[in-house]
């Protein structure tokens, strides 16, 4: 079987993630799909800019896997980890309802994929937050 991939950003400020609420009620990574001859960064970065109007810094990738979206649509997802470039006013596009700072230590009391927490909790780790 093949499936899409779907590059997801992290990016933290003050101990809270940047987070998108989806059309499925969800909060969501930034990101998206890989469009034809663009490099992963360069999809993560382009992706800040249209669905929050923010410019990132790609420091690495933090994981991959499988994730099944909906029943049995699946997703290949590589999440990376973002460091803010410039100012931080974000502007929801019309592809999200709203977009949230949500601090770390609540991502359990919010509706977020569990692979998205695990990612946001992982570069928590790796960049000693």
């Amino acid at each position: 079987m093949n499936f899409p991939v779907s590059i997801k950003g992290v990016l933290i400020i003050d101990g809270r993630a940047l987070l998108l609420k989806n059309e499925r009620n969800e909060w969501d990574l930034p990101g998206g799909r890989i469009e034809l001859g663009e490099t992963p960064e360069n999809c993560l970065i382009r992706e800040f800019q249209e669905e929050a109007s923010v410019n990132v810094e790609i420091e690495g990738i933090i994981e991959s896997y499988l994730f099944e979206v909906i029943p049995e649509k699946h997703v290949f997802i590589v999440t990376y980890g973002c460091e803010l470039r410039g100012y931080f006013s974000p502007k929801v596009s019309h592809e999200h309802q709203e977009i949230g700072l949500h601090s770390i230590d609540d991502l359990q009391n919010i509706n977020i994929p569990v692979g998205y927490a695990r990612s946001i909790l992982n570069w928590k780790k790796i960049r000693k937050i």
